[in-house]
């Protein structure tokens, strides 16, 4: 396997590329979990995987309840298809509670603090209602829950964790919380062999090629657990060795052809980026503060050209269109100026606005 092929899986594997999923849930039961502290590019990271996506129509499959954005795996914000987040959060978010404990205590959250909290949320939310964050806060105030320091945050998170809430479909521009159980009634669950399993093959077949290394760090698993998935998901997976590195993939055909479209716009906090451990098969170290400035914890968009990382991009929302800007890190051919083109139409059709490109 040649590192363009490396890079070409990755990119048919993610479906980014060759994508055969049309609906957006779909496309977030295929990759597993998707990350989305980036709300606006979240959508854009579903939507560019599905055939013809809009930004309402992912926008539709979270109102449907196909799609629930919460915290299931590392403590960070993912999609989860629907039918999946009860086995996800049950395998997962143990560990990450217990690992929360300090700060539970620096924030003098107790158990019977969450208790309460649990209880008061329960009746708020009850026969599907839905609140804002600013609501669901100022309901732990008049219940002397104190929201202060982060208090109220940490409590919203601790109830995602535990599958009491997730987030609901917004209202105008504001996220609301509602009832797991009310929100995703028909989620399914596993025992932890079977979620271990599923989880491993979801991960290698969507992402592949990748290591046992980059498995542990996308799914927050110990060590022991993140074999233990691998060996029961072997049988549908391939290894090959590259560079004396072992890389898990699906089984499948050699890639013919060279078809793909060369460029594409991916958001920042994108699966290609933050689905692995050792990211520079696909960005070279000497750009990686340009994807992340300032250290701040904040991914760049990315402009990826055959696979490889080869610049940023930012959009601004006008009245009329959306005014888009790239800053690639070397000069770009005139047939790869003509792909990036295409690939901010294809943005622009997301959005359902026109595109100005400088």
């Amino acid at each position: 396997m040649t590192s363009r092929d490396f890079l070409r899986r990755r990119l048919v594997n993610q479906q980014i590329a060759r994508g055969v999923h049309r609906s957006p849930s779909e496309v977030v039961a295929w990759l597993g979990a998707m990350q989305a502290q980036d709300y606006s590019g979240a959508l854009w990271a579903v939507g560019l995987r599905s055939a013809g996506a809009t930004e309402a129509d992912v926008e539709r499959a979270i109102a449907e309840r196909t799609i629930v954005r919460t915290w299931p795996m590392r403590g960070t914000l993912h999609f989860v298809a629907a039918a999946d987040v009860r086995w996800m959060l049950g395998l997962l978010t143990p560990r990450i509670i217990a690992g929360s404990a300090s700060r539970s205590r620096e924030l003098e959250l107790d158990d019977a603090i969450f208790s309460r909290s649990r209880k008061l949320f329960i009746r708020a939310l009850q026969d599907g209602r839905s609140l804002t964050r600013d609501t669901m806060c100022a309901l732990l105030e008049a219940a002397k829950i104190s929201t202060a320091e982060q208090r109220g945050y940490h409590i919203l998170w601790r109830l995602a964790q535990e599958g009491v809430l997730c987030f609901g479909a917004r209202e105008g521009k504001q996220h609301t919380f509602a009832l797991l159980e009310e929100w995703a009634p028909k989620a399914r669950t596993w025992d932890r062999e079977e979620a271990l399993a599923e989880l491993a093959r979801r991960y290698f077949t969507s992402h592949g090629p990748a290591t046992l290394q980059d498995f542990i760090w996308w799914s927050g698993l110990k060590l022991s657990d993140g074999r233990a998935g691998l060996a029961m998901a072997e049988a549908h997976l391939s290894r090959e060795a590259m560079n004396g590195v072992d890389y898990w993939m699906p089984h499948a055909p050699p890639l013919e052809g060279d078809n793909m479209p060369p460029v594409h716009l991916l958001p920042g906090f994108d699966q290609y980026m933050l689905g692995y451990t050792d990211r520079s098969a696909a960005l070279d170290p000497l750009h990686s503060q340009k994807i992340v400035p300032g250290n701040n914890g904040v991914f760049m968009p990315t402009i990826v050209v055959r696979g490889r990382i080869a610049g940023t991009w930012k959009r601004t929302l006008k009245k009329k269109g959306i005014a888009f800007e790239t800053s690639p890190f070397a000069p770009l051919n005139k047939t790869e100026m003509r792909a990036v083109a295409a690939a901010a139409k294809r943005y622009g059709d997301f959005m359902g606005l026109p595109v100005e490109a400088s």
